[in-house]
């Protein structure tokens, strides 16, 4: 125990001393090539896109992914984002794209031109041709839909168009949230539903005798 205490003991003292030799020889390194880069060198942007990006701030291919409190995978990527200067924390995007999927493997799909996270409220809004599409059958569009990131829940506070599994609904609302172990999509506000009713299998001919 003692040897291995020295052998620990020698180690740290040559760190000590040659680390910060390293970060010297690091730094002269960094002085050495900014020294030969010739001030008339072409960077990669030219003044106005550099002036473009400074003044918008954006942010390219943002990502964002997280488990919610009832334990549903969630992912919300964009083409672009630009933080909100009076609102830290907020941003405004384009080309939002989400996938949620919840413990029991049920795939919710989520698409719109623009939308909105509110950091604050742990919450984004798409807006603009929203589509959401489930695994369970549901294909619904509307021009407003928000999404907690802490737990399983959007909804859409607008005109619902959707086809389902029974047959195609227009409502004023829609709203799915997980219920225990259960994810349930409820809507709302002058529901009108056009019922299509399951073709039964086609039996086979019987054989000719």
């Amino acid at each position: 125990m003692a040897a291995f205490d020295n052998a620990h003991s020698r180690i740290v003292a040559w760190l000590k001393v040659l680390l910060p030799l390293a970060a010297l020889a690091l730094l002269s390194t960094l002085f050495l090539v900014s020294r030969r880069m010739s001030p008339d060198m072409d960077l990669p942007y030219s003044e106005v896109e550099v002036q473009e990006i400074a003044r918008e701030s954006r942010l390219n291919a943002p990502r964002f992914s997280g488990v919610t409190a009832d334990g549903a995978a969630l992912s919300v990527t964009a083409v672009a984002a630009r933080p909100d200067l009076a609102r830290p924390g907020d941003a405004s995007a384009e080309g939002l794209a989400g996938r949620l999927e919840t413990p029991d493997g049920i795939v919710t799909t989520l698409a719109s031109v623009s939308g909105r996270l509110d950091a604050g409220a742990d919450l984004v809004t798409l807006q603009g041709d929203v589509r959401v599409e489930t695994s369970a059958g549901y294909r619904m569009t509307s021009e407003r839909l928000d999404a907690a990131l802490d737990r399983t829940r959007l909804e859409s506070p607008g005109t619902v168009s959707a086809t389902a599994p029974m047959g195609r609904i227009e409502a004023g609302s829609m709203l799915m949230t997980a219920e225990g172990a259960h994810y349930v999509v409820v809507f709302k506000d002058g529901v009108k539903l056009v019922y299509r009713p399951r073709q039964p299998d086609t039996p086979d001919p019987a054989p000719s005798p």
